[in-house]
């Protein structure tokens, strides 16, 4: 018998139980603007532009970085996909879009249906959690490139935002108030150092306590979901006047803030006015990791800011804790020139 796909490493077979476990999962989040079923050479989405005056799509990719990695060093892959999620539709929630659709890419050594059934099920949830459909994706097994058990992930979403409603920042002006939406954790972000600090530097265990005292492991810190805001910041921007939103991701709340900003101001964000999670300060203790240097990686506890007019303070608290966001004012906009400081 000559050579085949399987003993190139490829199991066909394995990729069709993984799709057979995934279908009625996938299907669960559709939306009724979704069209036909999943296995098509593509996903269909039956964009109804009546519910619009000037409709704006807007779409964002992103993966999970090396968080994977800690999933793989437990074999805990049910919670990573809703930070996939969560890094897609957040990005453009923040430009006032509401998600759509969803779709995947994951990329394995060797195809385990038990590992992709858990890497769905996480990217269900957050698509519930965000409102979009996640209408496909694909499955890839890479042997040579991938060592059995490794994976990679990435996502891909759309979105859809009146012209006039987009949230960009250029109505970002004096005094406004800097809003910040609490996250306990890292949610996908700063994990290589992280990593290194916590278990090259320190030498801790995944399975051992997060810190002294804590009664979760260090893992179930690290493996923390992402939270969600799209849902909530999109009735956010209904109910208040918005003028500019930051992803608190890569870059922390200097480089993310900055975004939004024109160029006639500055952000003044107050440090003291939130509790950062312990987790970090465990970062900075064990890492003696610079104050800078952990603004500029971590987010410190706020996953997005959202930058309000003074008089919608209150209002935005109210709006954001009725969708399940805790929020708390962290600082304001000021005379500058597109710069970020933390006091």
């Amino acid at each position: 018998m000559g050579e085949t796909y399987e003993g190139a490493g490829v199991s066909i077979a394995a990729g069709d139980e993984a799709v057979a476990r995934i279908r009625d999962r996938l299907r669960s989040t559709f939306r009724p603007e979704v069209v036909g079923d999943i296995g098509g050479f593509g996903g269909l989405f039956a964009f109804d532009p009546q519910r619009y005056r000037d409709p704006i799509l807007v779409s964002s990719t992103d993966g999970v970085g090396t968080k994977a990695l800690v999933a793989q060093a437990t074999g805990r892959f049910t919670t990573i996909g809703v930070d996939l999620v969560a890094m897609c539709v957040d990005d453009i929630a923040a430009q006032g879009a509401e998600p759509l659709f969803f779709l995947d890419y994951i990329a394995v050594g060797r195809l385990e249906p038990d590992q992709v059934e858990g890497l769905v099920a996480g990217m269900v949830d957050g698509c519930r959690q965000a409102g979009c459909a996640l209408i496909g994706g694909e499955m890839a097994e890479h042997p040579g490139a991938l060592e059995p058990g490794e994976f990679d992930l990435v996502g891909f979403t759309v979105g859809v935002a009146e012209r006039d409603a987009l949230i960009t920042g250029e109505r970002v002006a004096q005094g406004d108030r800097l809003i910040g939406l609490r996250s306990d954790g890292l949610r996908s972000n700063g994990y290589s150092l992280a990593r290194r600090v916590l278990l090259d530097v320190a030498g801790l265990s995944l399975e051992g306590p997060a810190w002294p005292g804590a009664h979760h492991s260090l893992a179930d810190e690290l493996l923390r979901p992402s939270d969600i805001y799209a849902q909530a910041l999109n009735v956010l921007a209904r109910e208040v006047d918005v003028h500019g939103l930051a992803h608190i991701t890569g870059g922390g709340l200097p480089g993310n803030v900055s975004r939004v900003l024109p160029g006639s101001c500055d952000a003044v964000v107050e440090r003291a006015q939130w509790e950062v999670p312990r987790i970090f300060t465990e970062i900075q203790r064990l890492g003696d990791v610079s104050d800078d240097e952990m603004a500029r990686v971590f987010n410190l506890g706020i996953g997005m800011v959202a930058v309000v007019p003074p008089n919608d303070v209150q209002r935005a608290h109210d709006v954001l804790r009725s969708h399940g966001v805790g929020s708390v004012e962290i600082g304001a906009v000021v005379a500058g020139s597109g710069a970020v400081s933390i006091v």
